[in-house]
């Protein structure tokens, strides 16, 4: 692959707000698994575990999940950002704002934001749930190598027209989600990847956020 291909591939690929519902075929899944599996990780422990929903399991942990949004009590296994400030805060308020003027949320509208908000937990209507959890022990190292997992995941899915979106927030009921799928307690459930064929006239799917140039994040040392 050229550079000019990867770049395509990294343009190209966005969080998808609104899914069709037709299934992705298993055999595109493993393939995207596949491509994904091939990034490195610290010693090669490889530390990410994934379960993947299809079809009616996906509808029945989309309901479930909307109902521990509603009334069960956050306690995310990762410790969540405690702030955002400066240049960080400037970039989420951009990212929230375009999105809510893309939907027709205004200022003001707590209704309206609470209810895009809960789209998160109905998965924005992905046919596709992938739950992403690492090892305990190995602690943030496990994790920043599962992040390079996820990068590699939306862009194989990307190059097979597949539309993603990494989601933190089902991550925020981590007790809920170790419950449910009855993932072991010493792994650490990091986030959501939910996935499918993108509903390309959403409105939830019309904006893109801009990218900082490398002059914003790298200082030389000649």
């Amino acid at each position: 692959m050229s550079l000019a291909e990867l770049n395509t591939l990294l343009n190209g690929r966005y969080s998808c707000r609104a899914f069709l519902p037709e299934p992705v075929p298993r055999a595109q899944i493993q393939q995207i698994l596949a491509s994904a599996s091939q990034v490195p990780s610290w010693c090669n422990a490889q530390p990410w575990q994934l379960v993947i929903t299809s079809a009616d399991e996906t509808d029945a942990f989309r309901k479930a999940m909307i109902a521990e949004a509603v009334s069960g009590t956050p306690a995310p296994d990762l410790p969540f950002p405690t702030s955002y400030s400066g240049v960080y805060q400037d970039r989420r308020r951009a990212c929230g704002w375009a999105l809510y003027e893309a939907v027709g949320v205004e200022r003001g509208d707590r209704a309206g934001s609470a209810q895009q908000m809960m789209q998160n937990f109905a998965l924005f209507g992905a046919p596709h749930c992938a739950i992403l959890s690492s090892p305990a022990e190995l602690g943030p190292y496990g994790a920043m190598d599962c992040g390079g997992f996820v990068t590699a995941f939306a862009l194989a899915a990307q190059a097979l027209g597949i539309a993603t979106i990494p989601q933190a927030a089902l991550a925020t009921y981590g007790p809920f989600l170790h419950r449910y799928f009855q993932i072991p307690e010493d792994r650490l459930i990091l986030c959501a990847i939910s996935f499918g064929y993108a509903a390309p006239d959403h409105p939830a799917n019309s904006f893109r956020t801009e990218r900082a140039a490398p002059s914003d994040f790298v200082e030389w040392r000649d």
